[in-house]
């Protein structure tokens, strides 16, 4: 496949901007969909962009978990007949009464008595919602850290179980392993764990939502093939079909979009190995100063791209925070100068979602389309 780089027009790009290769957001769905044996839920907060959205749909996915009303509006605006899963485990009283009346949402998540009673309440006792129970585990293969916030104890499942089927309403027990979980066996070993629960406890429920967490491919984060972590679940599924007929699923984001998109941003100076480029933490590479992650990057002048004399470098962003920076180490060209550009690869997750206006810095508006190989791929 040849590189399609030298097809953009340089001239005048002093913003950053996406590249989009629609192709790999259709190679990961389609990978999912043949490996998966279950609902594949589409994380809108992993990226939000009506493009991403539209490219989500057309590729056969019309189920969505959310975390927020604006994100309820977005993809029903997009996506009519979407199946919306509100699974935010806490939420605002309104946005309870509006995703329901408004938007014809029925699966929630909570995780406590009082987030069920404020559902109850806020549905007006609907009898056609299926309710979903987080269940607290623990999160130590994963590079991001979710289950300090939220998620119920064992004796909590078994009460708020019970009142769910009092009320002759469906539920269900979901939980999440953290994202960017680097080790498949986290799934296997919570779901042995789930297995043994709902055994043991007379758990009654219909459906079994595994929650997100499957990883993309990075410089410094290499993990098993998403087929190892989809073998597992489905061996785990099919042990747990034996006690009942369950509907399974999973919530998928990072591992959906990661490759498909690009970030271009431009040297504005360069001080030894310390590149100043305009995008940074509180624009499009919070992962990349936050979390240190090591973004797949590569050198871009007049058009060509320049890979000679391979040099770590740490960069810079735009803003006057100090805090602005990306330690890497990312590999360039030595020849790296003031007014070249880099492409930073696998930012398809969680950069259009964490950009902020600090400093009224521009973001990444505008989106150029190819259709060449991404520089890293798990597919």
């Amino acid at each position: 496949m040849i590189n399609q780089i030298k097809l953009i027009n340089f001239e005048n790009k002093n913003e950053p901007f996406f590249i989009f290769r629609p192709f790999l957001l259709s190679k990961s769905i389609n990978f999912l969909k043949k490996n998966f044996n279950g609902k594949i839920l589409y994380s809108v907060k992993a990226n939000p962009a009506k493009y991403i959205l539209n490219g989500i749909k057309e590729n056969g996915i019309k189920t969505f978990d959310v975390s927020s009303i604006d994100e309820i509006k977005k993809t029903r605006d997009l996506i009519p007949e979407a199946e919306i899963f509100f699974m935010n485990p806490i939420k605002p009283r309104y946005s309870i009464s509006e995703a329901y009346f408004k938007f014809g949402v029925k699966n929630f998540a909570l995780d406590c008595l009082d987030e069920l009673e404020k559902i109850l309440v806020q549905t007006k006792n609907a009898k056609d919602l299926i309710l979903h129970i987080r269940m607290k585990i623990n999160n130590l293969s994963s590079k991001i850290d979710l289950s300090r916030k939220f998620g119920a104890t064992n004796n909590q499942i078994i009460k708020l179980n019970k009142m769910i089927n009092s009320l002759t309403l469906k539920s269900g027990i979901c939980f999440h392993v953290g994202s960017q979980c680097m080790n498949p066996f986290s799934y296997k070993k919570t779901l042995i764990k789930l297995r043994e629960f709902i055994c043991n406890n007379g758990i009654k429920i219909d459906f079994i939502n595994i929650g997100g967490g499957f990883p993309s491919i990075y410089q410094n984060m290499k993990p098993s093939n998403i087929k190892v972590y989809c073998n597992i679940i489905n061996e785990e599924f099919f042990n747990l079909e034996k006690l009942k007929s369950f509907i399974f699923m999973a919530e998928f984001g990072r591992s959906i979009v990661t490759e498909c998109l690009s970030l271009v941003v431009r040297i504005n100076l360069r001080k030894k190995n310390m590149l100043y480029i305009n995008d940074g933490v509180h624009g499009c590479l919070k992962e990349a100063g936050l979390r240190n992650f090591i973004f797949p990057v590569r050198l871009i002048r007049n058009g060509k791209i320049i890979n000679k004399d391979i040099k770590p470098f740490s960069f810079y962003g735009p803003t006057c925070d100090s805090g602005d920076f990306m330690k890497g180490p990312f590999y360039l060209s030595n020849e790296a100068k003031e007014g070249d550009f880099i492409e930073i690869g696998q930012l398809g997750s969680y950069a259009e979602s964490f950009k902020t206006s600090f400093n009224s810095f521009m973001h990444s508006k505008e989106v150029i389309v190819l259709n060449d190989k991404p520089m890293l791929t798990m597919y």
